[in-house]
């Protein structure tokens, strides 16, 4: 019987040793006028916990002429990071979205 309460225990603690979160692929996005620091401030966090920052977006230039986002970036990121970086981050109504494949097709297309 003590054999398998040792067992339990040590199954439960490798099991614990081996949990690591899912990582996600995202794209965040900040509206005009957020301060440099708290892009900054998302990106550290997110390297911190084990993510990694995969691109970089600056396109202030396009923003009079097509309305996009001054700055943001891709991660790759645990979903933990995620939630906490989104809940602080809403103060500056940053945009969190799933990074996806989008692929447009020909209507007439079979």
């Amino acid at each position: 019987m003590r054999f398998l309460t040792v067992a339990a225990a040590a199954l439960a603690v490798t099991q614990g040793a081996f949990a690591v979160d899912i990582q996600k692929a995202i794209i965040m996005t900040f509206p005009q006028g957020t301060p440099d620091s708290v892009v900054g401030r998302a990106m550290e966090d997110i390297r911190k916990a084990g993510g990694t920052i995969t691109h970089e977006y600056k396109l202030l230039k396009y923003e009079i002429l097509f309305n996009y986002p001054p700055a943001g970036f891709a991660a790759k990121a645990p979903q933990k990071i995620i939630e906490t970086v989104t809940i602080w981050s809403s103060e500056y109504h940053a945009i969190i979205e799933e990074d996806q494949i989008v692929e447009i097709s020909h209507p007439n297309a079979h």
